[in-house]
């Protein structure tokens, strides 16, 4: 009888994609609960590994199992194009409840009532009578307002909906969970809620991320992959980190040991192989050479490190802000900004989503008119903005060097002071630098990874020698290797920096100060990271307790329990229940429905509001009443076998 497994194993395995190797004869456990973290450099096989799990993708050799009654959830990377609203949309992630949803209107339309009464048990054991609650929960938590949990999926934009995603994935009732760059399309606010939900998760987690915070506040097992190896750390990042430079330096060691060893056998075999009274202790020493298993040297090569070029100037202060409104149009989100950047100022903007950081920044760099007051530039100003969707603006036709060449023109067109080289082989040598050489200075932009995309955009703004950087979440698309060498480049930068990011590490690494975007204005923040992660997480409890509130006060009071008619006439009393029971439910199920048609149309706030009530209530009361038909069938099946 074939050996039952409770855990993921991966025995002597090895896994291709086309032609290259990602794994070879790779072996680990993954036992049920643990929070696993997958970290290794871009391409070297991470996502190839969550197919494999996910069952897209195969082993070539070797054995890979997992327990087939694991309930699986990941988030799906397709964009969702659909008009059913956020909350729907979310609340059909949980597979459970769908398939009981299914089973109980083929069983309604069957007529069967002891199919239907297992149904209606399954329906409330799914979990129906909150799945909304829930649902709305993970929706808000995630960033969303109030005022978007019935709009159409459509209606937002691809970040947005990819959140939708994450919270349908969430949602899912799961034994297994997938998370492949979850943090990407987050602000720091949604981000401290992932985490802390994601802590309580029960089953096993699996998590690829470039975030080190993320992984240190949400794992607890680290899987690295180098060199088609799979090697497994117990501990969070920050211990696989420190673990890792504990090996790279022993095995540094020992490589320059053997080194040295290797150097005196062939210092000897060199000296007496052509000696008669020597050949044979040379020829020994020939065959240990041949014996002795090469240790690999510790390669750093690969790292990337860029720098900024020292500014040309440095205006003291670099702009002011006199009673400025930003906002889209006539929509003022930040009012009342009198506030001064100096030079040499590294500034963190925190603020919970939807308050404004970003408009603020792109009022700052002119991608947005201020809608009142004024922005005063110091003299020799010069912006240098990587937006959130700067790597949109890229030509998908164009290459790397075309890119190069159209930014030297435009830029010496504007500037006077000459200092800017449009040489070809210059800008080639500068892409150099940038992990940009040979054939991928001309490739197509279009078919590189964001990471390349991300390094180019890089590339630009350094290259344009900006005195302040304005960098609205610029690591989105950057692996750990990358997001150290702009933290690097950044505390090295003698200009001034200005930084929205949901990157923690990068935030405490490069910011020695804080502004918070909050209720319309722009206030210092007092207080640090960890200040404001709780804070954050205690406006997101203050938002779940608000809806378990609304919630209670919303359910009905539960019916009294019904009175037993005498024993005499009890069957067809029972009976006479029952059929009322039916006629009830199904007032409600058509009351139900008329709601839910309702909400699909075009109404005002209020009008969703106590429409989405009304649902609210009626759900509740269909429960009940199902519960009610399924204590009183019970009872007159008991009844019904006394008499057989």
């Amino acid at each position: 009888m074939p050996r039952i497994h409770r855990m993921i194993l991966l025995k002597n395995l090895s896994l291709r994609r086309g032609a290259k190797v990602l794994l070879d004869d790779a072996s680990v456990v993954i036992n049920p609960g643990e929070r696993v973290g997958l970290v290794g450099r871009n391409g070297a096989g991470k996502s190839s590994l969550f197919a494999l799990l996910n069952g897209s993708l195969h082993e070539d050799r070797g054995d890979f199992s997992m327990p087939q009654q694991w309930r699986m959830a990941q988030v799906a990377q397709d964009m969702p194009e659909t008009d059913e609203s956020a909350t729907d949309f979310v609340v059909a992630g949980d597979t459970r409840l769908v398939e009981a949803q299914r089973e109980v209107a083929e069983a309604e339309a069957s007529g069967d009532g002891e199919r239907m009464a297992h149904a209606y048990t399954a329906l409330h054991d799914a979990g129906s009578n909150d799945a909304r609650a829930r649902a709305q929960a993970l929706i808000l938590g995630l960033g969303f307002q109030v005022r978007e949990l019935d709009r159409p999926v459509n209606s937002f934009s691809g970040g947005w909906r990819m959140r939708l995603q994450l919270a349908r994935a969430l949602m899912c009732p799961s034994d297994l969970l997938l998370l492949d760059e979850p943090t990407n399309h987050l602000d720091l606010d949604a981000l401290v809620w992932l985490e802390s939900w994601l802590t309580k998760y029960p089953g096993t987690l699996l998590v690829i991320s470039h975030d080190r915070e993320f992984l240190d506040a949400v794992t607890t097992v680290t899987l690295h992959i180098e060199n088609a190896r799979l090697t497994r750390y117990g501990g969070n990042y920050s211990s696989f980190e420190e673990m890792r430079a504990e090996q790279l330096t022993l095995q540094q060691a020992a490589y320059s040991r053997q080194q040295d060893k290797i150097a005196h056998l062939q210092h000897f075999i060199d000296r007496f192989k052509a000696k008669a009274t020597k050949a044979k202790q040379a020829q020994s020493r020939v065959k240990a050479l041949e014996r002795m298993e090469k240790l690999a040297p510790v390669l750093t090569s690969a790292d990337f490190t860029f720098e900024f070029r020292p500014p040309q100037a440095l205006p003291n202060p670099m702009l002011t802000l006199r009673e400025v409104a930003a906002g889209y149009g006539d929509t003022v989100i930040v009012r009342g900004i009198n506030r001064s950047v100096l030079a040499g100022q590294r500034i963190g903007i925190l603020g919970a989503n939807g308050q404004g950081k970003s408009t603020l920044v792109k009022t700052i760099a002119h991608e947005l008119p201020a809608i009142a007051g004024e922005v005063v530039e110091g003299r020799g100003l010069r912006i240098g903005y990587f937006a959130q969707q700067e790597l949109d603006v890229l030509r998908p036709d164009d290459s790397p060097i075309g890119h190069m060449i159209r930014l030297a023109r435009d830029t010496v067109a504007s500037d006077s002071s000459g200092a800017f080289s449009t040489r070809e082989q210059d800008l080639r040598s500068f892409l150099g630098s940038f992990q940009f050489s040979g054939d991928m200075v001309s490739q197509p932009v279009g078919t590189m990874s964001g990471g390349e995309k991300a390094r180019l955009v890089l590339a630009m703004l350094v290259w344009q020698r900006p005195n302040l950087l304005l960098l609205d979440e610029p690591t989105n698309h950057l692996d750990l290797t990358t997001r150290e060498a702009l933290a690097v480049a950044l505390n090295e930068f003698e200009g001034t920096l200005m930084l929205v990011s949901h990157d923690r590490a990068l935030l405490r690494a490069v910011c020695d100060e804080f502004w918070l975007v909050s209720r319309g204005g722009v206030s210092d923040f007092d207080g640090d990271l960890d200040d404001y992660q709780r804070y954050l997480l205690d406006e997101a409890k203050r938002v779940r307790e608000s809806l378990k509130e609304a919630e209670a006060a919303a359910r009905p009071a539960p019916p009294p329990a019904p009175r037993r008619p005498p024993s005499a006439g009890r069957l067809k009393a029972l009976r006479q229940k029952l059929d009322r029971l039916d006629a009830r439910m199904a007032e409600l199920h058509a009351e139900k429905t008329a709601l839910e048609t309702r909400l699909s149309g075009t109404l005002s706030v209020d009008d969703i509001t106590e429409a989405g009530r009304q649902l609210q209530q009626v759900n509740e009361a269909l429960g009940h009443e199902e519960e009610r038909w399924l204590d009183l069938s019970g009872e007159i099946e008991a009844l019904e076998a006394e008499g057989a």
